[in-house]
């Protein structure tokens, strides 16, 4: 299968007016065919029925089991469903998608709504949740798209989210230096940076060759960094390569070493002790994992 790759992205654009509160789908399908995409809408997405189908948040990836129920609150993170080793022809599809300015003003700032903002918050990096959570909520979910009055519909999603937002045992899906954020207005300069890396992380990056492209001395470019970013440019810099190479071992056939070097680690034995620390295990087991068609629930 063909790795994805920046051209193959696309920008969704959403039917949603700026008089609707929400936009749902409720379909019946036989196979997942949406590319990679991104959208600036937020987005509650259920799944049904569509086991072996492979989830692709940022760079997390899984493949999912008969429920999958995922939210995703930035912009830029970029997310598809693929068909993989999916044979249900019988796949049920939920896509709730809202503007962020459905909570306008103040409003998401109020005591009673502090685990929903909490929720949007971690859900900048996507989040999925468990079982019990989707238990929770079908009942809701299975009935939105029949609800005649808007008003109630509307009530009807507040108290989805809400309930949602109780659910303690949430999954961070994506890596948070694998999401193009921007947060303030003078992050122009962070933000430089983040392409910089993105387009080269295959080459080997200096400290110095950084800070040239903001117009900054090396030790306050670090400072500047770590305060903006919350980590060092070094991890940041693993982040992104890791990221890249937990794709290109799922999607291609390209050997450990070859993934190694194509990412931008200079060194096999460096690359799998680094791999082990942040993903638990090493990439010759990440990829016998998805070969055994390990299913996340």
């Amino acid at each position: 299968m063909n790795s994805h790759d920046s051209k193959s992205i696309i920008r969704e654009i959403t039917p949603l007016s700026d008089k609707d509160c929400f936009y749902l789908a409720d379909r019946i399908k036989t196979e997942f065919t949406y590319p990679l995409h991104s959208h600036s809408e937020y987005e509650l997405n259920f799944i049904e029925n569509a086991a072996g189908v492979r989830r692709i948040i940022g760079d997390s990836i899984e493949v999912i089991g008969d429920y999958d129920l995922t939210l995703v609150t930035e912009e830029k993170l970029e997310h598809v469903w693929e068909q993989h080793n999916c044979t249900s022809k019988n796949i049920r599809e939920i896509t709730i998608q809202f503007s962020p300015d459905l909570f306008m003003g103040n409003f998401l700032n109020k005591n009673q709504f502090s685990s929903i903002r909490k929720m949007f918050d971690a859900a900048k990096q996507g989040i999925s949740f468990p079982m019990e959570a989707i238990m929770k909520v079908y009942s809701k979910l299975d009935s939105l798209s029949s609800e005649k009055e808007g008003f109630y519909s509307v009530i009807k999603l507040l108290t989805i989210l809400y309930e949602l937002s109780l659910c303690d045992n949430i999954k961070i899906l994506s890596s948070s230096s694998f999401v193009n954020i921007d947060n303030n207005s003078d992050s122009r300069r962070i933000l430089k940076i983040y392409e910089y890396i993105n387009t080269r992380y295959k080459d080997p990056i200096r400290l110095e060759e950084l800070a040239d492209v903001v117009g900054m001395s090396p030790v306050s470019f670090s400072r500047f960094f770590k305060l903006r970013s919350g980590k060092t440019i070094s991890a940041y810099i693993i982040d992104i390569r890791l990221g890249h190479a937990t794709r290109l071992l799922v999607d291609t056939t390209n050997s450990i070493a070859e993934i190694c070097y194509e990412c931008g680690f200079n060194n096999l034995s460096n690359f799998n002790r680094i791999f082990r620390k942040k993903k638990e295990c090493s990439p010759k087991e990440f990829r016998e994992n998805y070969r055994k068609k390990k299913i996340i629930i």
